[in-house]
Protein backbone atom coordinates (compact mmCIF):
# COMPACT_ATOMS: atom_id res chain seq x y z
CA UNK A 1 0.00 0.00 0.00
CA UNK A 2 1.23 3.18 -1.02
CA UNK A 3 -0.75 6.61 0.39
CA UNK A 4 0.31 10.53 -0.33
CA UNK A 5 -1.03 13.71 -0.41
CA UNK A 6 -1.51 15.94 -3.53
CA UNK A 7 0.30 18.90 -1.66
CA UNK A 8 3.04 16.67 -0.80
CA UNK A 9 3.89 15.94 -4.30
CA UNK A 10 6.28 18.28 -6.83
CA UNK A 11 4.45 19.65 -9.68
CA UNK A 12 5.33 19.31 -12.74
CA UNK A 13 6.37 22.09 -15.58
CA UNK A 14 3.47 21.94 -18.48
CA UNK A 15 2.63 26.40 -18.73
CA UNK A 16 1.26 27.27 -15.75
CA UNK A 17 -1.30 24.91 -15.28
CA UNK A 18 -0.62 22.85 -11.87
CA UNK A 19 0.16 19.03 -12.82
CA UNK A 20 1.45 16.64 -10.28
CA UNK A 21 2.09 13.29 -11.47
CA UNK A 22 1.04 10.67 -8.61
CA UNK A 23 2.09 7.63 -10.50
CA UNK A 24 5.19 7.26 -9.49
CA UNK A 25 5.29 8.47 -5.74
CA UNK A 26 2.16 6.09 -5.93
CA UNK A 27 4.75 3.34 -7.42
CA UNK A 28 1.87 2.29 -10.01
CA UNK A 29 2.51 0.12 -12.61
CA UNK A 30 -0.05 -0.55 -15.11
CA UNK A 31 -1.63 3.35 -14.70
CA UNK A 32 -0.53 6.90 -15.14
CA UNK A 33 -2.43 9.00 -12.54
CA UNK A 34 -2.39 12.82 -12.91
CA UNK A 35 -3.26 15.53 -10.72
CA UNK A 36 -4.40 18.99 -12.83
CA UNK A 37 -5.67 22.37 -11.54
CA UNK A 38 -6.51 24.73 -14.29
CA UNK A 39 -7.22 28.21 -14.09
CA UNK A 40 -9.10 29.76 -16.63
CA UNK A 41 -7.69 29.32 -20.30
CA UNK A 42 -5.49 26.61 -18.81
CA UNK A 43 -5.00 23.17 -20.55
CA UNK A 44 -4.58 19.58 -20.00
CA UNK A 45 -2.33 19.23 -22.57
CA UNK A 46 0.00 21.12 -25.29
CA UNK A 47 -2.93 20.18 -27.85
CA UNK A 48 -5.07 18.42 -30.24
CA UNK A 49 -3.42 14.39 -29.48
CA UNK A 50 -4.20 11.18 -29.26
CA UNK A 51 -2.01 7.95 -27.72
CA UNK A 52 -2.86 4.78 -30.08
CA UNK A 53 -1.59 3.10 -27.09
CA UNK A 54 -3.42 4.28 -24.60
CA UNK A 55 -6.98 4.91 -23.05
CA UNK A 56 -7.28 8.23 -20.80
CA UNK A 57 -10.11 8.92 -18.24
CA UNK A 58 -10.66 12.48 -17.27
CA UNK A 59 -12.57 13.04 -13.77
CA UNK A 60 -13.64 16.32 -13.36
CA UNK A 61 -13.73 16.72 -8.74
CA UNK A 62 -14.15 20.68 -9.20
CA UNK A 63 -15.43 23.38 -12.54
CA UNK A 64 -16.26 22.36 -15.79
CA UNK A 65 -13.80 21.05 -18.09
CA UNK A 66 -14.26 21.31 -22.09
CA UNK A 67 -13.15 18.85 -24.29
CA UNK A 68 -12.47 18.65 -28.20
CA UNK A 69 -12.39 15.18 -29.48
CA UNK A 70 -12.03 13.72 -32.94
CA UNK A 71 -12.77 9.97 -33.77
CA UNK A 72 -9.72 10.50 -36.39
CA UNK A 73 -7.69 13.07 -37.58
CA UNK A 74 -9.50 14.61 -41.13
CA UNK A 75 -12.89 14.25 -38.61
CA UNK A 76 -15.25 16.90 -37.42
CA UNK A 77 -14.37 17.96 -34.13
CA UNK A 78 -17.21 17.92 -31.07
CA UNK A 79 -16.67 19.59 -27.98
CA UNK A 80 -17.64 18.55 -24.64
CA UNK A 81 -18.53 19.67 -21.66
CA UNK A 82 -17.40 17.77 -18.38
CA UNK A 83 -18.56 18.78 -14.92
CA UNK A 84 -17.64 18.20 -11.24
CA UNK A 85 -18.47 14.97 -10.51
CA UNK A 86 -18.34 13.42 -14.17
CA UNK A 87 -16.11 11.66 -16.42
CA UNK A 88 -15.29 11.29 -19.76
CA UNK A 89 -13.20 8.12 -21.39
CA UNK A 90 -11.06 8.49 -24.63
CA UNK A 91 -10.28 4.87 -26.49
CA UNK A 92 -6.82 4.74 -28.11
CA UNK A 93 -6.45 6.36 -31.23
CA UNK A 94 -8.67 8.96 -30.21
CA UNK A 95 -7.71 12.53 -30.52
CA UNK A 96 -8.15 15.01 -27.93
CA UNK A 97 -7.63 18.25 -25.66
CA UNK A 98 -9.36 19.48 -22.32
CA UNK A 99 -9.02 22.38 -21.09
CA UNK A 100 -10.73 25.35 -18.90
CA UNK A 101 -12.60 27.79 -20.15
CA UNK A 102 -15.32 28.75 -17.96
CA UNK A 103 -14.28 31.56 -14.87
CA UNK A 104 -13.78 28.71 -12.16
CA UNK A 105 -11.03 26.72 -11.02
CA UNK A 106 -10.57 22.94 -12.67
CA UNK A 107 -9.45 20.16 -10.81
CA UNK A 108 -9.58 16.84 -12.27
CA UNK A 109 -7.41 13.48 -12.36
CA UNK A 110 -6.19 12.10 -15.46
CA UNK A 111 -5.79 8.40 -15.68
CA UNK A 112 -4.29 6.54 -18.31
CA UNK A 113 -3.77 2.82 -19.31
CA UNK A 114 -0.92 1.32 -19.98
CA UNK A 115 1.22 3.60 -18.03
CA UNK A 116 3.95 4.95 -20.50
CA UNK A 117 2.47 5.85 -23.51
CA UNK A 118 4.98 5.44 -26.68
CA UNK A 119 3.02 5.89 -29.97
CA UNK A 120 1.15 9.60 -29.79
CA UNK A 121 -0.46 11.39 -32.65
CA UNK A 122 -1.13 14.84 -33.59
CA UNK A 123 -3.75 15.46 -36.43
CA UNK A 124 -1.32 17.69 -39.14
CA UNK A 125 -0.77 16.61 -42.71
CA UNK A 126 3.01 15.92 -43.40
CA UNK A 127 4.70 19.03 -45.40
CA UNK A 128 7.18 16.60 -46.93
CA UNK A 129 5.33 14.00 -48.57
CA UNK A 130 1.13 14.83 -48.45
CA UNK A 131 0.94 10.68 -47.57
CA UNK A 132 0.31 11.29 -43.87
CA UNK A 133 -2.91 13.25 -42.11
CA UNK A 134 -1.36 12.61 -38.40
CA UNK A 135 2.50 13.20 -37.03
CA UNK A 136 3.82 11.36 -34.42
CA UNK A 137 4.91 12.90 -31.53
CA UNK A 138 8.96 12.04 -30.79
CA UNK A 139 11.25 12.89 -27.81
CA UNK A 140 14.51 14.50 -28.25
CA UNK A 141 17.10 16.05 -26.04
CA UNK A 142 15.55 19.52 -27.61
CA UNK A 143 12.15 18.76 -26.23
CA UNK A 144 9.39 17.31 -28.44
CA UNK A 145 9.40 16.83 -32.16
CA UNK A 146 7.45 15.28 -34.58
CA UNK A 147 7.70 12.88 -37.41
CA UNK A 148 6.05 11.91 -40.54
CA UNK A 149 4.96 7.90 -39.64
CA UNK A 150 4.74 7.39 -43.83
CA UNK A 151 8.10 9.24 -44.69
CA UNK A 152 10.35 9.09 -41.59
CA UNK A 153 10.68 13.50 -42.41
CA UNK A 154 11.34 15.40 -39.01
CA UNK A 155 8.98 17.92 -38.46
CA UNK A 156 9.60 21.38 -36.61
CA UNK A 157 7.31 21.18 -33.79
CA UNK A 158 6.29 24.87 -34.37
CA UNK A 159 4.53 24.48 -37.38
Amino acid sequence: MEKIAIDDTDGSEMGDADRRGLSDPLGTEDLALNYYALEPDQAFSGGLHAHLDQEEVFYVQEGTATFETKAEATAEGERVEVAAGEAIRFAPGEFQQGRNEGDERVVALALGAPKESTEGRVPQPCPECDESDVLAITMTDEGMGLECPECGAAIDADV
